[in-house]
């Protein structure tokens, strides 16, 4: 025990998607709280790794994904399993090397966490290097098991879903490196509904159907889905609490919407009390990210799926579903129909609670916490596919790239010759 309350804990993440940063943050509370005399300590991968330029990156993906989100699909599916554009993405890590041995002289850490895919990466390939033999462990933030997240030589990955380790064992991570914790949230996510007193505190009306409608700053409440809601597939007069974070032109629209409404709209900016809000509601319209339906699971709040992004977010909304949790619906109107169906069907409202409460996703980040203080480095005596060629890596350099891009440049041209055009 006295090992455990001395640990230094540096946590990994970034915020290419806030769940990354709100996994750290509960990994950290649920870490300090059971041993309050370690250290524990959070740091942006992305922001130590380019500290001049990581928030100009940052912005260029959030809005490209928004822009693009097919070609975000398409490179995510093209690179869930080890190929050469994946191969390529975990070739990259070595050149930040130098940086994340600066990070761990400073911090001189006991235990290693990431919770995001790219810190992951790193520390396995400071460890292949024999530059490092803390442990690591990875939490997964999503009900995915792309291959981002897999490392050879990470010593436990915490997953929110036995679906997720059943694929991990798919891929050749060893079942003793798998512990399904649930994705970690914080704390004040398992408190029991009080949804009277918290609607009278925050001026809401109890005698409404109340939706809580989150995404804003990602576009998800725009004029169609309001347009929609207004549609007669809406039978009932609705109370629409909207978190439009920091996008203050969502905010303003949303204002404006409010006042010509037949439903009662009360739009909100950033609020820390999001526990609160789900608390309340009777039913969120959310996109299916890996943070915000997890605390929605803790409050038993049934969701009504929208716009899930390809890629991860697909693979959280076929997880959410199958679990009796979350329906989900295909465009503005079949949500508006949806939405009115599930309101006039409290049985069915009280069932996706059911299921959520037996999912018991309120202890996660306490459950994390535990197999933390506990992860020891493990050996490597049988690496799969992926470790074999991170292995190469380490072994040949920068040589491997360029040797791998020949063969395949070969066997393209055995398959299909070329002629020249022009």
């Amino acid at each position: 025990m006295e090992r455990m309350e001395h640990q230094r804990i540096l946590i990994l993440t970034g915020r290419y998607g806030e769940g990354h940063r709100q996994a750290a943050l509960a990994l950290q509370e649920a870490y300090g709280q059971s041993y309050p005399n370690a250290s524990v300590q959070v740091v942006d991968y992305m922001e130590w790794m380019h500290p001049y330029t990581h928030e100009l990156g940052r912005t260029l993906f959030v809005k490209g994904v928004a822009a693009l989100p097919s070609v975000y699909g398409f490179l995510f599916e093209q690179t869930r399993r080890p190929g050469m554009i994946a191969r390529g993405m975990h070739f990259l890590t070595r050149f930040g090397i130098p940086r994340m041995q600066q990070l761990l002289e400073e911090t001189r850490p006991t235990l290693v966490v990431s919770t995001f895919p790219l810190a992951a990466g790193a520390m396995s390939a400071l460890k292949q290097r024999g530059l490092t033999d803390v442990p690591t462990v990875t939490v997964i933030t999503d009900h995915t098991d792309h291959s981002y997240w897999v490392h050879p030589y990470t010593d436990r990955y915490l997953v929110g879903s036995e679906r997720v380790g059943r694929l991990l064992r798919r891929k050749g991570v060893p079942s003793t490196r798998i512990t399904v914790t649930g994705i970690p949230i914080r704390s004040r996510f398992g408190h029991d509904p009080e949804r009277e007193l918290l609607r009278h505190k925050h001026g809401l009306r109890a005698d409404m159907p109340t939706i809580l409608l989150m995404g804003g700053g990602c576009g998800i409440i725009d004029k169609h889905l309001l347009a929609a809601l207004e549609s007669e597939a809406v039978t009932q007069r609705l109370q629409l609490v909207i978190c439009c974070g920091h996008n203050t032109r969502r905010m303003e629209q949303m204002t404006r919407a409010s006042r010509s409404s037949r439903h009662r709209i009360v739009p909100l900016g950033f609020v820390e009390c999001i526990d609160e809000y789900m608390a309340l509601a009777d039913l969120i319209v959310t996109k299916p990210g890996g943070l915000s339906t997890s605390e929605a699971i803790a409050m038993r709040l049934p969701m009504l799926l929208y716009r899930a992004l390809p890629g991860q977010e697909e693979d959280n909304a076929r997880y959410l579903t199958k679990a009796g949790v979350a329906v989900r619906a295909e465009g503005e109107l079949d949500l508006a129909r949806k939405l009115s169906a599930l309101l006039e069907a409290p049985e069915q409202l009280d069932e996706m609670r059911n299921r959520a409460s037996r999912l018991d996703q309120r202890h996660s980040a306490g459950k994390a916490a535990l197999q933390m203080a506990f992860v020891q480095a493990d050996p490597y005596t049988a690496p799969s596919d992926t470790g074999a060629i991170a292995i190469a890596w380490s072994r040949r350099g920068s040589k491997l790239l360029p040797e791998f891009l020949k063969q395949k440049w070969a066997s393209v041209r055995a398959a299909r010759p070329f002629s020249r055009i022009g």
